[in-house]
């Protein structure tokens, strides 16, 4: 316990030093910004790029804040599993490489939110010119200057405009947004103009309607998912940090004495290191499921 104290001390005093100027904010922000130019691959440095223009990404303090809650929680429970400071150092230093691993994530969520909405403004969009102007190209061209659109959909509508002109059809333009953007809603759309601009139809009112009220209907039912994960997302990272507290049900049961004791034999210490290192993958693995493939279809 006394180290305990100690620890928390020296932290508190070194955060009140470096917090004079905001200089430790900065540190951590510029100490975080190297690693992802250094380390990152590129499109991930694109979608962290479009998380900064839009706003939504962590501030130095709040990265800081992070920092000190896993490098705090992880300190203060592997004490509490071998009551080694040296161990407990040790797991704090391991820890700090799962704060950028999760900003990835986070980033990577953001993105794919991002982006479904921008599909489902195309979408949509261009449907409502089509019905129009009654050209796929005229339809694009009327979405691309409406200015609902934000990069790098904006720029990919305007190729898909540039290669209509070229090719002088649109069956390339079509296929290059499908690959770029592979949703049901993008993939139906584009087979019904394909079909409607080779074949013909003298009123496709009623289908686009159709469509639009389909594309409805899948938003409707990816937000509701969404919602669902973060409900369940805040009810697992609960358990998964209450799994961590077990050891203290475990001590009270033997005291802590005995606790201590136990810890000499060294397959029950073994056996704490995997079932910490376990749970840790165990939560990771549902921060994955949770940050991947959201407002993906």
């Amino acid at each position: 316990m006394e180290y305990l104290i100690i620890i928390a001390i020296l932290l508190f005093a070194i955060i009140n030093y470096f917090r004079s100027g905001e200089k430790f904010y900065k540190f951590i922000s510029d100490s975080s910004n190297r690693l992802y130019d250094k380390y990152a691959p590129y499109s991930f440095k694109h979608i962290r790029k479009k998380i900064k223009d839009m706003g939504m990404d962590l501030s130095p303090k709040e990265y800081l804040i992070q920092y000190l809650i896993f490098v705090g929680g992880a300190f203060i429970i592997s004490y509490l599993y071998f009551y080694n400071i040296i161990v407990s150092i040790i797991y704090s230093i391991l820890v700090i490489a799962i704060v950028p691993y999760l900003s990835y994530l986070r980033c990577k969520r953001i993105y794919s939110e991002f982006i479904f909405e921008q599909i489902q403004t195309y979408t949509t969009n261009t449907i409502m010119e089509f019905q129009i102007t009654q050209s796929f190209v005229k339809a694009l061209e009327g979405v691309y200057s409406s200015g609902v659109l934000e990069d790098p959909v904006k720029s990919d509508v305007k190729y898909m405009i540039d290669l209509a002109y070229q090719n002088g059809d649109i069956k390339e333009s079509i296929e290059y947004m499908n690959s770029k953007y592979d949703y049901y809603m993008t993939r139906n759309m584009h087979q019904l103009f394909l079909q409607i601009t080779k074949e013909g139809s003298r009123d496709s009112s009623d289908v686009l309607g159709n469509m639009l009220l389909d594309i409805d209907q899948l938003v409707e039912a990816v937000y509701s998912d969404r919602m669902d994960r973060k409900t369940f997302h805040g009810k697992f990272i609960l358990f998964g940090v209450a799994l961590y507290f077990m050891v203290i049900l475990i001590q009270l049961l033997l005291t802590v004495d005995t606790y201590i004791q136990i810890l000499d034999n060294i397959f029950v210490y073994i056996a704490l290191h995997i079932l910490l290192i376990v749970n840790t993958y165990f939560l990771l693995k549902g921060e994955k499921y949770y940050n991947e493939n959201v407002g993906a279809e």
